[in-house]
């Protein structure tokens, strides 16, 4: 199975669609959609439950069950960026067995991502003023974690899990690696989507001119779980996708000037939890923190805009 999906040669008007069957698992799955000018777009949320996730510009929301097409379940305005460089963003969660209507006067790049689910929950909107920022890791491995959809800060959800990383250029995150699989002694298994932005020169706006490095890997642990090898040194570029089915994930390595996001969304069978094992070979960098100041970079955006120049 490609476990790197290059966006190279790849539509730009639908850069991104993975469901669980394409992916081969069972329950994650991202779209990335492009909205036009002031022309609505509709997908259906069939079995799945779904974040609304604005990437570049502001857009209209508009929900319905399908068990009660003619009514308007929810309906929101959500105040997006610029770039996901530029700003923390409003989202939207909307439940399985729904009809989603975007609109967007000056276009956008929205986030669909998701999780096959049982439960219907209700849609509800999340404001970007009430999503925490955490700066992580010290010296060259600090990042910026934007938690949206996490246990414990988003919690109307069955399945579905996602966050935000930005990582200024030349630092590294997702480090030291780590795993959430069904190899020992791991108690949460987690279907795991790695989605890459790169900016360029600029440090702001999204192209395929910068890039960095993202690893997978198993161990022998893995082999004893009967789970398939993988040996995944990948250079991500903006668009670029990786599927992390098992296994540790870790480095992304953001390369010397060019910044790097990308957005995690995870499901799995256990219900929702971020719990993960590290590489024992290489947790003990955690401690070797104690006393390094994290970079100064970091955080890069809040809710009210950049924290930090370009």
């Amino acid at each position: 199975m490609n476990l790197h999906l290059s966006a190279e040669g790849r539509d730009p008007e639908h850069p991104v669609d993975i469901g669980p069957d394409g992916a081969g698992w069972d329950y994650s799955g991202l779209r990335v959609l492009v909205l036009e000018p002031g022309t609505p777009t509709s997908f259906e949320t069939g079995a799945s439950e779904v974040f609304v996730l604005p990437l570049r510009g502001s857009l209209d929301v508009e929900v319905r069950a399908d068990a009660s097409p003619e009514v308007v379940e929810a309906q929101w305005a959500l105040e997006g960026r610029d770039s996901v460089f530029t700003r923390v963003t409003d989202f939207a969660y909307v439940g399985r067995g729904s009809t989603v209507r975007l609109l967007s006067e000056d276009g956008a790049e929205v986030a669909v991502p998701s999780a096959r689910c049982e439960q219907r929950l209700a849609p509800r909107y999340g404001p970007a003023a009430q999503v925490p920022v955490e700066v992580r890791g010290a010296g060259p491995a600090t990042r910026q974690v934007t938690n949206f959809g996490v246990p414990g800060v988003w919690d109307h959800a069955e399945r579905l899990i996602c966050c935000e990383l930005v990582t200024p250029p030349g630092n590294w995150s997702s480090y030291p690696p780590h795993k959430h699989d069904a190899s020992e002694p791991c108690p949460v298994v987690n279907e795991e989507i790695y989605y890459f932005r790169i900016a360029g020169a600029d440090q702001v706006t999204p192209d395929r001119s910068g890039f960095g490095y993202h690893r997978t890997y198993t161990g022998p642990e893995h082999d004893a779980a009967g789970l398939a090898p993988v040996d995944l040194l990948a250079e991500v570029r903006d668009h670029d996708v990786v599927l992390i089915p098992h296994g540790y994930h870790g480095p992304c390595i953001a390369a010397p000037g060019y910044p790097m996001y990308y957005l995690n969304v995870m499901a799995g069978p256990g219900g929702r939890a971020m719990v993960f094992c590290d590489d024992p070979a290489h947790t003990w960098v955690r401690d070797s923190w104690s006393g390094t100041a994290p970079d100064p970079r970091c955080p890069v955006t809040s809710a009210d805009g950049r924290v930090t120049a370009p």
